[in-house]
């Protein structure tokens, strides 16, 4: 071999070691309004998610991970470890869904520590100059900027493009202006899961071949309505919901396929995630299995999703677990994992779950959170136990405020029908223990107070 040949050969050898045996790559995969029930690994007879199984069975498989119930205040807690009302992102409704420009996202903690960072599918934090993903730390970004329901908006017979939103595929580097690829519609909508994998999948390959460790953001669009699947893939004759899902599956296979071919597995950190429970509009709607309710609810079944984590070789493998783990502790835990610095200028809401994630726990270091909905506190989950609030039953519905809440033993009462104080009083002893931990929340809204809507921009959070 010629020794200039021998020399670059040696340098990318030596680069590929470094990032072999050093900070590990971070794969975060979303998926959107996939509920707990719609996995075959979770007990669904007819859905078929082989790849989706397989990484279960490498992976800790959390069967008590909770998210927000509705989207983009998931997304936001999810990459800064903050309550969703410190965010700016209180709900999915268009315009209340920012993030404020200080916030500072997993990307930018990772990108800070030397990652190429790339996020490639839907982000719905932001709209505009200085909110897109390659402001809040991405090096590169490919997707839309709100959510799928913006595909199906040119297929009315009545939609003015004049007055209404005309929504694009975007396409952007770090800190530049987005480019508008090609229309978001119904025919681009089937394919648009796909070009994400490929994006993702060609991210990973660059970054290793510049020897360099890498955060890859995959926030699918499926499940999201309209269901539509790649026009290439066969159909399960189930539906184009099951079709969807089947697609799910599939595009996860191709990723982790990549992950081997590229020989990074052992030092690769895969989180795939859904982000609130199923969707509730019929000929859409998913399922949340054992659990009761839809996403925009305070239920179980819109909160506790699917979430499995697998880094080989350091957190057990087939591992099922029912401690509570949160959306905000993704960020702390994926921090120290990696050596990244969470910023000390505000409260951090997540905990670092690594120790019980790499077995050298036994309990989660969580017990219980605040479920909000808007900028509502509508329950309060503790261990097994969750006291409602604000009763909401569908998306569709009215929420009702309890004058008397109702706390639910989710072990006996899984589908949050019969309150305790219906059924036995002996168990009211958890309402204090609960409420003084509903308390302790609140004092801390007063040392950081939640970002409420109209409130000036860039926001400034409180110094400790």
């Amino acid at each position: 071999m010629p020794r200039i040949r021998f020399h670059l050969w040696l340098v990318t050898c030596l680069l590929a070691l470094g990032s072999a045996h050093g900070r590990p790559n971070v794969v975060l995969v979303i998926t959107d309004d996939q509920g707990y029930g719609d996995l075959a690994c979770h007990g669904n007879k007819v859905i078929k998610t082989p790849h989706t199984d397989k990484l279960a069975s490498q992976s800790v498989s959390l069967d008590d991970y909770h998210v927000a119930p509705t989207c983009s205040p998931t997304r936001a807690a999810l990459l800064t470890g903050h309550w969703t009302n410190r965010t700016g992102a209180w709900h999915t409704i268009m315009g209340r869904s920012m993030l404020r420009e200080n916030e500072v996202t997993l990307g930018q903690l990772l990108k800070d520590n030397g990652y190429a960072t790339g996020m490639f599918g839907k982000w719905h934090l932001g709209d505009t100059q200085g909110r897109f993903p390659t402001d809040q730390g991405f090096d590169e970004w490919f997707g839309i900027a709100n959510t799928t329901d913006e595909a199906i908006y040119s297929s009315h017979p009545s939609y003015d493009p004049k007055v209404s939103v005309q929504p694009f595929i975007l396409e952007a580097g770090r800190g530049g202006v987005p480019r508008e690829l090609k229309p978001y519609n119904l025919e681009t909508r089937a394919l648009i899961d796909g070009e994400i994998t490929e994006k993702s999948i060609d991210f990973m390959k660059r970054s290793v071949a510049a020897g360099k460790p890498f955060f890859v953001y995959v926030p699918f669009t499926h499940a999201h309505l309209p269901t539509l699947s790649h026009p290439d893939l066969p159909k399960t004759g189930n539906g184009s919901h099951a079709d969807v899902l089947a697609e799910i599956d599939h595009r996860t296979g191709q990723i982790l396929d990549a992950i081997d071919e590229l020989k990074v597995r052992d030092n690769t950190i895969v989180l795939w995630l859904s982000d609130n429970g199923p969707e509730e509009i019929e000929g859409y709607h998913g399922t949340a299995g054992y659990w009761r309710g839809n996403y925009f609810t305070a239920l179980e079944g819109s909160l506790r999703v699917p979430a499995m984590i697998r880094w080989p070789g350091k957190i057990p493998a087939g591992k099922v677990t029912n401690e509570i783990v949160h959306m905000v502790d993704v960020a702390p835990t994926l921090a120290r994992a990696t050596g990244a610095k969470i910023p000390a200028d505000r409260i951090i809401d997540g905990v670092d779950q690594l120790g019980f994630l790499l077995g050298k726990q036994e309990r989660s270091s969580r017990e219980g959170f605040p479920a909000f909905n808007g900028d509502e506190l509508f329950a309060y989950k503790w261990r097994n136990w969750k006291m409602h609030f604000i009763e909401l039953e569908s998306m569709f519905g009215k929420p009702a405020k309890l004058n008397m809440p109702h706390l639910h033993n989710l072990i006996q009462d899984p589908k949050e029908l019969y309150p305790v104080d219906r059924v036995d009083v002996s168990a009211s002893w958890v309402f204090p223990v609960v409420l003084k931990r509903v308390v302790e929340f609140q004092k801390s809204l007063i040392a950081e107070p939640p970002i409420r809507l109209g409130t000036p921009d860039p926001y400034v959070p409180k110094k400790n």
